[in-house]
């Protein structure tokens, strides 16, 4: 039943992760790369975990156990979408043409994002886990805001990885993506 919202919330935030490019970038770029990706690398750890928690309790979780990791999720990985976005505050106006367009719309849509997330913690909240088929029908309608979601804060990091910036923050260990474990698989032979 949640594995829509499994789907959903793990595609916005593999594209978080995919922080990427090539080439070389003079040295205030990659400059301005680090200070940003040094204050992103703790939010995308938080939002990889709250990716987990999801995961782990969505399979066989009771309504309960899974309402509960979701409404924990969502405020985490808002607050880790707000705390890019201070970062990118902080960090200045990149050093590129456009970079004060740049910042700015950034800024603003990680904000939203950040806020989206503030409410879909606040719509799980409301699911009613007595009733499964309720409980079932909301989580699905929950999944497809999340996609909605998902969508602006994407927009946000593609104009940050765009250009010179994304070139330089590639090179950052802070924006590269946190390593998972591959699952164990079991050969029968």
């Amino acid at each position: 039943m949640n594995k829509k919202l499994v789907a959903a919330l793990s595609g916005g935030a593999a594209l978080i992760l995919a922080l990427s490019g090539c080439g070389d970038d003079d040295s205030k770029v990659d400059d301005y790369a680090k200070k940003v990706c040094d204050q992103v690398q703790p939010q995308l750890k938080k939002i990889t975990e709250a990716n987990e928690s999801i995961t782990s309790t969505a399979a066989d979780g009771k309504p309960e156990d899974i309402k509960k990791a979701d409404s924990a999720a969502f405020q985490q990985i808002s607050g880790a979408y707000a705390a890019m976005s201070d970062a990118v505050e902080k960090a200045g106006v990149p050093p590129v043409g456009d970079g004060e367009r740049i910042q700015k719309d950034a800024v603003k849509e990680l904000d939203a994002t950040a806020t989206a997330y503030a409410d879909l913690k606040t719509s799980v909240d409301k699911l009613d886990t007595k009733d499964q088929a309720a409980f079932a029908e909301g989580l699905k309608g929950i999944a497809g805001d999340l996609d909605k979601v998902n969508k602006v804060g994407d927009d946000a990091i593609r104009k940050l990885q765009s250009g010179e910036i994304g070139k330089a923050m590639a090179k950052q260990s802070g924006c590269q993506r946190p390593t998972t474990s591959p699952s164990p698989t079991a050969t029968k032979g």
